[in-house]
């Protein structure tokens, strides 16, 4: 007998109790794809609790079992049978709230939430904190329960900092309740179902049977049955003439879409999880079976106008058509009801198709601008979303769009935001990797060639190349007292930088003359154009942002006049980036500009002036403390280099931190989402029919750039590898990239590899990607496998990257005992791989060589 009842996280921690993971579950793993749709659900049902104080989000259920070892007296203990992976974060989302609070509010919310949903007060040690995890995962997670989670790294800490982060990003100082209603929707608006079993009863035997389901009716089923028990005398006849071709032009997938799109355009609050419930409480105001009918029409024609958005090709209008595709092609859903407003409005006489093209365009202007001007993502979804709504009724529907986006701060970056933007954001760090291959492909598309060029393939290159070496130092054209390392962190990624190439491009970090003899050969106008410099250094670049912004504001309309400002850095992406940088890592005043699109004397001004976290892990690009870094505290007066050893950063003789243990303006991009979809599905692996040709060009641009015994290290390491089992394959950019398969898989995103080898010199790490897929989604694996690597003399990757895609150079593979060395730790990787459960345990528990 088991007891089951709906509950919230208040509910499950108030009162002395614990609930224990037992020993055999497997090791805390949610990774940042698991917390980012929970955060993301956690804000939405945080603002629909403002108007509606009841609204709730189900999460999911937690199978409970008494603790054999309860007795009369002391704590209530439960094991946690199921859901420990949502109990365990949701303690440290509490934890972080709590630490959260206490840094910018008061040092209340410190004992207020630990007494009530932390820890059990004044009880035995064994029984003071209420969610004991597996052993494995406890030090972590007591640390951040007692609020000391400074050194050592695990998923535990990558959960507390990811959401630390994002309560820093999250909190708006004008609004001082934002984090409070957070909390709120944490605590009360999080709704689960709890199952106890009885004392004795088999909780794994109520578990299976709980999740035998079956097959799930999808919201799309169930609307369509509750439509039809609506309509008992002309139910057979609307089917066969209404439903079942509405049914046969959309997939199950794409009716849900419906459906819930005709939602949102009265109310933007609705959540597609709750489609159906909240179709059936409109439905139910109809008493009539001719009202239902009618429903069913209009769901009909409705359908087709959604047939045409998701495939624009058969749309009759040119502009309507090319608008459609570019922003299908942009990827963003939730543009969808207003596209699907806008065609009706056409269908119903009351919108012409220039109007519907205009727009839409203006739609397109947003999001190409916001992306521009390093706001891509920000508040986006909820805006969109909200169009219908809220844009004037009294205008005309592509003014009533441009007026709407315009108005508050929606980032619709001016004429004068976008042309800063060009010359200093780091456009090549915002959105998402397609978004920016689609800028440079309308960019080049808005030259209007006689003879345009197929740019289905290309990819974006760096002119001036990620790599600085010594000929591109003396390029640059710096200025007495500039520091190279410095302005080419801060050139780098801006748009004015980027072009597009094949994949037949010269080397990434060739000469400029190598590069320029190239680009003057493109069919590509953009590419001509920088050909035609004599050098590329820092008056070139300013040059080409200055024409790029004038073609980008000739191309895409902006803001009406007296928007907001949307441009200038971006303090709050700062303090986001500072809350998630783990400890025993720094990096520059330098790195943070090229993330911000700002520059290193102004970053350092801010962080001197302003309460940002861990401050003190800012460092010069040296690696050593600015001479004029100062504690905002007062009275404070203890060493920063002093903390950063502490946390495990490691100094030389000189006093330098280490480079491996820096974060880039890159890192610190993947650090805070900013490329939250870069998974290894986006990563470019042509067919086979052409790794051949691939294979070669890798081999050739790799003599181009490394010495002959580096050549041959790296195809001796790349013959051991496959003379392991493993495969390689080639991918298909300006640079050729070789990937270490580990796996035989046919879908890339099934494929699991450990290093990723390109011509220019680095040899990657993929932690990042190995992120996606088991068994390496194991942050314990993961951490075992860099550990490893680095019993092998010059490898040095930081514990700190264990979720990132550190490296090393390709020279490391020139001494024979050095290969060796990678290729026993290779085996290991492959042999987990391609493991059985059991094999996995073995191989897994086999002990380093030494401690790392």
């Amino acid at each position: 007998m088991v007891k089951a009842s709906e509950t919230n996280l208040q509910e499950l921690l108030e009162g002395a109790r614990q609930y224990r993971v037992p020993l055999y579950q497997r090791t805390y793993a949610w990774t940042a794809v698991q917390l980012e749709r929970l955060w993301g659900d956690l804000v939405q049902i945080a603002e629909d609790r403002v108007g509606d104080p009841k609204a709730s989000h189900f999460i999911g259920s937690l199978v409970l079992a008494p603790s054999p070892s309860n007795g009369p007296t002391g704590v209530p203990e439960f094991l946690v049978v199921d859901g420990q992976q949502r109990l365990t974060t949701l303690t440290v989302l509490l934890a972080a709230i709590r630490d959260h609070r206490v840094a910018t509010e008061s040092a209340e919310h410190r004992e207020r939430i630990n007494e009530l949903y932390l820890s059990n007060k004044f009880k035995p040690e064994a029984q003071r904190i209420k969610l004991v995890p597996t052993q494995a995962d406890r030090p972590q997670y007591n640390a951040v329960i007692d609020g000391t989670p400074a050194s050592g790294a695990s998923a535990v800490l990558d959960a507390y900092r990811f959401f630390r982060s994002r309560l820093v990003a999250a909190d708006d100082p004008e609004d001082p309740h934002d984090i409070e209603r957070l909390e709120d929707a944490v605590l009360r608006g999080l709704a689960l179902v709890s199952v106890t079993a009885q004392a004795g009863d088999n909780a794994h035997r109520i578990f299976e049977s709980l999740n035998n389901t079956g097959l799930r009716l999808t919201q799309g089923d169930l609307l369509r049955n509750y439509l039809f028990m609506r309509l008992p005398t002309r139910g057979e006849q609307v089917y066969e003439s209404t439903w079942l071709p509405l049914q046969e032009s959309l997939t199950s997938d794409e009716l849900e879409l419906l459906f819930w799109l005709d939602l949102v355009q009265q109310d933007p609050a609705h959540r597609q999880a709750d489609t159906y419930a909240a179709q059936q409480q409109r439905l139910n105001k109809l008493h009539d079976e001719k009202d239902i009918e009618a429903e069913v029409l209009r769901f009909r024609r409705l359908g087709g106008l959604l047939r045409v958005i998701l495939n624009p090709e058969l749309e009759q209008h040119s502009g309507v058509r090319l608008r459609l595709e570019r922003l299908k092609a942009w990827g963003t859903t939730t543009v969808y009801p207003l596209l699907l407003r806008l065609l009706d409005l056409r269908d119903r006489g009351e919108a012409t198709s220039e109007q519907v093209a205009a727009a839409a365009l203006y739609v397109e202007s947003y999001l190409v601008r916001r992306l521009i001007v390093g706001r891509a993502t920000q508040g986006l979804n909820r805006i969109l979303l909200a169009t219908v709504h809220e844009m004037p009724q009294d205008l005309p529907v592509e003014e009533a769009v441009r007026v709407y986006l315009s108005t508050g701060r929606k980032h619709y970056g001016s004429d004068a935001d976008v042309t800063a933007a060009v010359a200093t954001a780091p456009f090549y760090l915002t959105g998402r990797p397609n978004q920016r291959n689609l800028v440079l492909r309308w960019l080049e598309e808005s030259y209007e060639s006689k003879e345009p060029v197929a740019l289905g393939g290309l990819t974006i290159e760096h002119v001036l190349p990620q790599t600085l070496t010594d000929s591109w130092i003396a390029e640059l054209d710096l200025e007495a007292g500039e520091d190279a390392e410095q302005m080419h962190a801060e050139l780098v990624h801006t748009l004015a930088n980027l072009t597009l190439t094949g994949y037949n491009s010269v080397l990434s970090n060739s000469p400029f003359h190598v590069k320029r003899e190239q680009l003057a050969t493109s069919g590509l106008r953009m590419n001509q154009e920088i050909a035609k410099e004599d050098h590329w250094g820092v008056s070139q670049l300013k040059a080409r942002a200055a024409r790029l912004a004038a073609r980008i504001t000739e191309t895409w309309p902006g803001p009406v006049a007296g928007a907001l400002p949307a441009g200038g850095p971006n303090w709050p992406l700062l303090a986001t980036a500072l809350a998630a940088l783990p400890a025993g890592s720094w990096t520059s005043y330098g790195d943070l500009a090229a993330l911000i699109g700002s520059h290193a004397v102004p970053v350092g001004q801010y962080i001197a002036g302003n309460p940002v976290p861990n401050a003190h892990r800012v460092l010069k690009a040296a690696g050593v403390v600015s001479p004029d870094f100062r504690w905002l505290e007062p009275g404070r007066t203890d060493s920063p280099e002093q903390m950063l050893r502490d946390e495990g950063v490691e100094f030389d003789e000189s006093g330098r931190a280490s480079k491996a243990q820096r974060f880039t303006s890159s890192e610190l991009a993947a650090l805070v989402g900013m490329e939250p979809e870069i998974l290894p599905t986006e990563l470019s692996v042509p067919a086979s029919d052409t790794q051949i040709d691939l294979r070669d060009t890798f081999i050739a641009q790799l003599g181009e750039a490394q010495s002959p015994e580096a050549v041959h290290g790296v195809l001796a390491l790349l013959d051991g590898w496959t003379r392991l089992g493993g495969r390689l394959e080639f991918g298909e950019a300006g640079e050729v990239s070789c990937y270490l398969m580990a796996t035989d898989a046919t879908r890339l995103s099934e494929k699991v590899w450990p290093f990723t080898i390109y011509p220019s010199g680095k040899v990657e790490v993929v932690f990042q990607y190995m992120l996606y897929r088991p068994p390496f989604d194991r942050w314990e694996l993961r951490d075992e496998f860099r550990r490893r690597l680095n019993q092998v003399p010059g490898v040095d990757l930081p514990v700190a990257k264990v979720s990132m895609r550190p490296g090393f150079h390709v020279d490391l593979t020139i001494a024979k005992s050095s290969r060796d060395g990678l290729l026993a730790h290779l085996n290991w990787f492959r042999r987990i791989a391609v493991a059985t459960p059991e094999e996995e345990s073995a191989a897994a528990s086999e002990t380093s060589i030494m401690p790392a």
